[in-house]
């Protein structure tokens, strides 16, 4: 009898990770090492793109691929993706539900971040609490790192793939300014 039970778990087991694997789209597999498990990262640097807008990412897999964005990992990654492939990716993990890194937000930062946040009308285009639209990114809940340091690389000039948007109001801000937003971003859910 505990045999049969043992071998009962073990074929519900096998079967659940089928299904699951059958939904994942099969070049999601090599995303899934950096940006986690349904696209949640536990990487400092890296996005999570659970719940990311498909059009977002798109676009972002496509400016890896032209040479619009660069990256080390992510150029090389998008080389061989093809327009559906791309497409694909961005339906799965934009469908997938974002779940929280246990971030938590110094309260104070936090803030001054949503004052910084109201002063430069960020939420023109990345909307009320930061859920994006189109091919403007959510960035509520975001890993804290991946936030400061996408804000100091458009600061830098070092990533200039949004029309000159964000470089524009990342040249306005202090480091102080980075790390409240930081704050105040990665801390909305």
């Amino acid at each position: 009898m505990k045999n049969i039970f043992a071998l009962m778990v073990s074929f519900l087991l096998m079967s659940a990770a089928a299904w699951a694997a059958e939904e994942i789209p099969a070049k999601a597999a090599m995303c899934l090492g950096c940006h986690g498990v349904n696209g949640n990262s536990s990487m400092p640097g890296t996005p999570s793109l659970a719940a990311q807008n498909a059009r977002y990412i798109y676009l972002q897999l496509r400016d890896f691929q032209e040479g619009r964005r660069e990256n080390p990992i992510m150029s090389p990654m998008t080389a061989g993706l093809t327009r559906p492939e791309m497409q694909e990716l961005a339906n799965y993990f934009s469908k997938q539900k974002l779940s929280s890194k246990g971030f938590k937000a110094d309260p104070d930062k936090a803030a001054l971040g949503k004052a910084k946040a109201d002063e430069t009308l960020c939420a023109m285009c990345h909307l009320g609490e930061f859920i994006g639209q189109n091919e403007i990114p959510k960035v509520a809940g975001q890993n804290f790192d991946y936030v400061i340091k996408t804000l100091k690389d458009f600061k830098a000039k070092n990533r200039t793939n949004d029309a000159g948007n964000m470089t524009s109001v990342a040249s306005t801000l202090s480091e102080q300014d980075i790390e409240n937003l930081g704050h105040y971003i990665a801390g909305l859910n």
